[in-house]
């Protein structure tokens, strides 16, 4: 699938909304990707996922761990056509993100994290820690949608769909805020 057709995809389930929205991040943008609105449907999901497959170059994958809530659906597709098992992380009692429910990872075990939409790495960047603090080997990132363009950077590799500049704006520095304009918060993060 080119990035085109991929965004085609994401605008007609209705996967990029348009508002004044707070970020998982906590920055301000007048564009969302709301990638649950698209992996609604498994077989859209499916075929986001093939596409998503042969762009990664690492083989031998052991598992896809995805951050909890929003990578879990692409992490599970991505593993069943990886062949691999399919786990995610969530937020314990001490707010970090943790393995839980009996999942574990082998030392050596190679790992893709999994991410629908990458903005600033926060998420990323906890379930990368929390990998490599089970012993697992971290060999790359495949998200469906990469929201900063291009600039993240991570110390492994990136595969994305689609690489999108939208704008994002500080609180404060927000246009959409100084012109009053209600804001939404559609994250996992309430």
């Amino acid at each position: 699938m080119t990035a085109e057709e991929v965004l085609a995809v994401l605008e007609e389930t209705g996967a990029v909304c348009r508002g004044h929205f707070v970020l998982s991040s906590g920055l301000h943008s007048p564009v969302y990707v709301q990638c649950a609105r698209v992996l609604q449907y498994p077989k859209k999901a499916e075929q986001l996922a093939a596409a998503l497959c042969r762009t990664v170059t690492a083989d031998k994958v052991g598992a896809v761990v995805a951050p909890a809530l929003g990578g879990i659906v692409l992490g599970y597709e991505l593993a069943r056509q990886l062949g691999a098992r399919a786990l995610f992380v969530e937020r314990g009692s001490s707010g970090q993100f943790e393995l839980r429910r009996g999942f574990e990872l082998a030392a050596g075990e190679r790992v893709i994290v999994a991410e629908d939409v990458l903005t600033t790495g926060g998420s990323t960047r906890e379930t990368l820690t929390v990998v490599r603090a089970a012993g697992a080997e971290v060999v790359g990132v495949a998200a469906l949608v990469d929201r900063s363009g291009g600039r993240l950077v991570l110390d492994v590799p990136v595969w994305s769909l689609v690489r999108l500049e939208l704008e994002s704006y500080a609180a404060g520095e927000c246009p959409q805020c100084r012109a009053g304009v209600p804001v939404e918060k559609p994250g996992s993060h309430p």
